[in-house]
Order: structure tokens, then C-alpha cells, then sequence
């Protein structure tokens, strides 16, 4: 594991800019192996994610190159093979595996997901929908097989019993190429579904909705990539760097944001009184003062995003009152606040609901990121401090933060990766 030195108190200028979707890519990258020709993704992020993804790709014999934020992936000589469980076991959208596996081969053998620790987030509904497809489920030793009959796949109607993007994710995915018409109901509309419908139709598929509530799917049998497919920006990334340019920031531009992906964090942060100057694609982000609490209840899309409520939670300590956050997606994403209590945080939770207090003062200490996003909050809070922070763990900043050390330091902050082995300085590759 590596951790992440933070030397504090650099106020941070310049500009930065905004790497692709994570959670598009996570999902993408399962979806091109339904694909009958080579792949081609361009502003695809260096992440940790990433990298496990091609593992499991290259273990189906499906060749995949990146460079530079392009990743190919030729998925013309898959063949059907165990998924290496480390690596399914690492992060928590190999579950898209499921549903693809599923279109290609009508089968899918795969682990039980794993990825960040916040509390229950079982894959019941994806079983279902792919049960309405004509799929039978079974699970065993920690192990799901999902096989179909002779017939195949087909279009049904799916009703999600609660808004799911993965579960919507994978319905997709299953029914793409299922014969006949699949609608699903309940449908999440994050932004990211839509990114992942626009690759699917540029191949041939016909899926429309995406982005509302009910979402149709007319099967297809092949689908063939005639272009690069340039993925939508991260807007957790980009919520992150204005919650960070807020509250130690002398001027930042974040460059590289669809703002409308944004409008429910940005609305939260002019409440508090940030000037925020929002452009077609880039978001300025002057000295930020005298800024007023806020109440936050996250939501599902366009709802205030789970994945911001820890990054927005270092503002919310310079306000001049008590903030109040409500997780209704993840009640149980807490982990950030025991650490931040070690640097100083006026932070606490109580009966589901964090309260933020006022806090003048954080000061550098030794922390551990419990998963991406509390890592995120910690990196902030790091920024803040007097002193040298050390976040350990911080692999898991890195599964989801693209060049995270090379962007922070140009924005003037001290920032390095060592690797808790030799404690030899490792840099982010």
C-alpha cells in the first residue's frame, strides 16, 4: 500500500483539468467486450480501476493499450475463462462484467464484487433483471452463475424495486444484444448511463431514455465500433477540486466540466456564499470568505451526489456555523469523520445525520483513507492543516483520482506518494 505525504498550508492557484468519468469508465470498459471489432476510448483516467480492469480483460484473452488517456481494447479473440478474483475482488464495478458476459456468452461466472467498504450495497436488483431476461441465478461459495436456456436472452419489462444505477447499468448491458424489446422502469438517470448508452448506439445499438426514468432497449445481434469514443468529464472529480479550490484557494480554474452535471453541488457552494464564476466548460473558483452553513440530503440523480458529500465536508468547517449532512444513498459513509476528528475537525454523527461545526484550526496527522472518497475529504483537509499530514492507504485515493499528485502540484500544493515498503518516493503512474 502507498501513502500520500501532504505538507499544508500552501494556498493553491492556477488551473486544473478534469480527467473522464470514472464512473463511466468503470462501466465502459466491461461494455466493450459486447463489441465484434477492436475498441477505442479517448480521456480515459490513469486510475488504479483502470488498470484492475485490464487485468481481468487480459485474462479472457481481450488485449487491451493505454496511452495517454487512450485505451483500445480488442475484444475479437475472447474467449470464456475463471476472472482473476483479486482483481474482481479490488473494485466493485467488475460487477458490469455480469451483464456483458451475459450478452456475449448467455453465462457469466463471477466473484462477489468488492470495492469500497460504506455500508450494504447488494446486486439483488441486477439479479433480478437479469432473472426478467430469462436468466437463471444461482450463488455459491461467495460465487454467482448466471446461464440462460436455448433460447437465449429476451426483452422483458424490468422494474427496479429502488434507483440503481449499477442495476441499471447491467440491465443494459444484459439486454443489448437479448432478442426482441426490453424496457426498465425505475431507471437511474445519472449522467454517466447516458455516456454509457451514446457508446452503445454509436456501435448499432438501439437503446433510448437514457437519462429518464424509462429506458428501451430493441436487441440487436452485432454491434461494430466505427469511432473513438471520448468519455464524458468526472464530475466527482471536478466537485472535488472546487470544494478544495474553496477553502484553500487564492484563484482556480477548473477546466474541462459539463457544469449541468454539476448544478446541484454548484448551487450548495453558491448557498454558502462561494462566487463561483461558471462558464460553458470551466468553473472559476476566486478566495473564498465569511461563508454561511448549509443543510445537504445527497439524492439519487440530479440530487446531490453521495460521491461529494466528504469532498464538500473541509468547506463546510470553515462556515460560520454548523452544517448539516444527511446520506440517504449511504448512511453508513462515515469514515472520514473519525479521522478528521484526529486533525482537529468539529465533526461528529448522530443518529444518521453529520453535524459540522466551525473549525479554525486543523492540524497535520497520520490518517488512513478508508475508501476513495473519505480519501478525498482527507487530502483537502491535508491541504488545510498546519503541518504534514499522512494518509495512509492511499491506494484507494489513487483508484479514483486521475494523476491526483501531478495535478495538485501545480496548483502549488506539496503533495508525493511513497510506497509504504521502501518509503522510496513512487510518483503516480
Amino acid at each position: 500500500m502507498k501513502k500520500m505525504i501532504i505538507d499544508g498550508g500552501q494556498r493553491l492557484t492556477g488551473e486544473v483539468t478534469i480527467g473522464g468519468a470514472k464512473n463511466s469508465t468503470v462501466a465502459l470498459i466491461p461494455a466493450a467486450i459486447l463489441a465484434d471489432t477492436p475498441v477505442r476510448f479517448d480521456m480515459v483516467p490513469d486510475i488504479l480501476d483502470v488498470h484492475n480492469l485490464m487485468l481481468i480483460l487480459k485474462s479472457m484473452n481481450v488485449h487491451s493499450a493505454f496511452e495517454d488517456g487512450v485505451l483500445t481494447i480488442d475484444p475479437t479473440e475472447i474467449v470464456e475463462a475463471p476472472l482473476p478474483s483479486k482483481a474482481i475482488k479490488s473494485l466493485r464495478a467488475s460487477y458490469y462484467f455480469m451483464g456483458s458476459l451475459l450478452g456475449r456468452f448467455q453465462r457469466a461466472t463471477l466473484s462477489f464484487p468488492g470495492g469500497d467498504n460504506i455500508g450494504p450495497r447488494p446486486i439483488d436488483q441486477h439479479i433480478k433483471a437479469f432473472k426478467a431476461l430469462g436468466a437463471t441465478v444461482t450463488e455459491h461459495d461467495n460465487t454467482v452463475h448466471i446461464t440462460t436456456g436455448p433460447a437465449g436472452l429476451h426483452g422483458a419489462r424490468i422494474f427496479l424495486d429502488v434507483v440503481s444505477v449499477g442495476a441499471t447499468i447491467n440491465s443494459i448491458l444484459a439486454a443489448v444484444k437479448a432478442t426482441g424489446t426490453t424496457v426498465i422502469e425505475n431507471a437511474a438517470k445519472e449522467p454517466e448511463i447516458i455516456d454509457i448508452a451514446t457508446f452503445l448506439n454509436n456501435m448499432g445499438a438501439h437503446v433510448r431514455g437514457a437519462g429518464t426514468d424509462v429506458i428501451w432497449i430493441e436487441g440487436v445481434t452485432t454491434l461494430r465500433a466505427m469511432n473513438t469514443h471520448t468519455i464524458i468529464p468526472d464530475r466527482i472529480e471536478a466537485g472535488t477540486y472546487l470544494s478544495m479550490a474553496a477553502a484553500i484557494g487564492d484563484g482556480v480554474v477548473v477546466k474541462n466540466v459539463i457544469p449541468e452535471h454539476l448544478e446541484s453541488f454548484t448551487a450548495k457552494m453558491i448557498e454558502m456564499g462561494v462566487q463561483l464564476e461558471i462558464d460553458e466548460d470551466s468553473i472559476y473558483v476566486p478566495r473564498s470568505e465569511h461563508l454561511k452553513p448549509i443543510q445537504v440530503k445527497t439524492m439519487p440523480f440530479p440530487g446531490f451526489a453521495t460521491d461529494l458529500q466528504q469532498p464538500l465536508t473541509p468547506l463546510l468547517l470553515r462556515a460560520n456555523g454548523s452544517s448539516v449532512v444527511i446520506d440517504t444513498i449511504y448512511p453508513k459513509r462515515i469514515k472520514h469523520i473519525a479521522e478528521l476528528r484526529k486533525m482537529g475537525a468539529q465533526i461528529r454523527s448522530e443518529n444518521g445525520t453529520i453535524i459540522v461545526d466551525p473549525t479554525d484550526h486543523l492540524e497535520g496527522s497520520e490518517v488512513q483513507a478508508g475508501e476513495i472518497r473519505a480519501g478525498a475529504s482527507l487530502v483537502i483537509a491535508g491541504l488545510m492543516a498546519s503541518g504534514t499530514t499522512v494518509i495512509n492507504d492511499a491506494d484507494n485515493i489513487l483508484r479514483g483520482y486521475d494523476r491526483i499528485v501531478d495535478k495538485l502540484t501545480a496548483l502549488n500544493a506539496r503533495v508525493s506518494i511513497v510506497n509504504t515498503h521502501s518509503l522510496v518516493e513512487d510518483g503516480q503512474d
